[in-house]
Parts: C-alpha cells; structure tokens; sequence
C-alpha cells in the first residue's frame, strides 16, 4: 500500500471556545484546510511550523518522539486543535514539526473519529460501519447489572 493522503479542516480550539463564549466574532476563528499524510503506525498528529503560526497555536509543552529512523527527537506540542474530516471531529494536541514538513494524522485523532484507512482504495473514510455516527471502543468497560 502506498502514501495515502486526506483532506483535513483544523481550527483554533480555544478560538472556538472564546467563540462559544461571545467573546470572539465566529467569523474570526482561525482555520484551514490542509493535506495530511495518514498514518496509522504513528500515535500522535503532527502539524508543521507555518500552520502553527497560521492557526495562532500555543506551545503547551515539549515531548520526545521517536522518528522511523529510531532517532529520538523532541518537537513543541501545541492545542487545542479541533479536527474535522467529513462529519467527524475531534479535539487533539499536535507536536510541531520543522518548517513546511509534510503533516501527519495519526492513530489517535483517527480512533477518536471512527475512521479508517481503505485499503483498496488507499483513501481516508469513515468508518462504513457506522457512516452516521462515531462509535469508540470501549473495552474493558463493563454494564454494571
């Protein structure tokens, strides 16, 4: 399977929130769309450094990855970012890579969204078996009777 890529909205969390509060005209949130490469053997979203500064990201804090090299590397770690693909959303931190590198959309954000990667297809969707709505796995819970 090759590189697959997705079209991905995200917008300033806390702009959201400063919006929800009336504090903020909704038309000044700040957000885009970009493309990112989707990756579900990497845990984490990774944004790079021009969208930091476009959507107006706060560092939270600094955290160590490891590359695919095996080489350890420590990056910021900005949010909140609100994700959306298609009628899914969801709420994430992302560490911030160099310059214009190309984005990452990790595991995380794609089980927080109930979406997959199609194999055949080599495409981002939503996951068929629940087109309408996000369905989590929760594990390990149980009904209490």
């Amino acid at each position: 399977m090759g590189l697959v890529y997705a079209e991905i909205e995200l917008i300033n969390g806390g702009d959201l929130e400063l919006a929800r509060r009336n504090m903020l005209d909704p038309e000044d949130i700040k957000k885009m769309s970009v493309e990112m490469i989707v990756d579900s053997g990497s845990n984490y979203m990774c944004i790079n450094e021009t969208v930091k500064e476009q959507l107006d990201l706060s560092v939270i804090e600094k955290r160590k990855g490891q590359l695919a090299n095996g080489q350890i590397v420590e990056y910021d770690v900005v949010g909140t970012i609100e994700v959306k693909f298609k009628n899914r959303r969801c709420h994430v931190d992302a560490m911030v890579l160099p310059g214009d590198s190309e984005m990452l959309l990790g595991a995380i954000p794609m089980e927080d969204m109930d979406v997959l990667i199609h194999p055949l297809k080599q495409e981002l969707v939503v996951n068929p078996e629940h087109p309408y709505y996000v369905q989590l796995k929760m594990k390990g819970v149980r009904k209490i009777k």
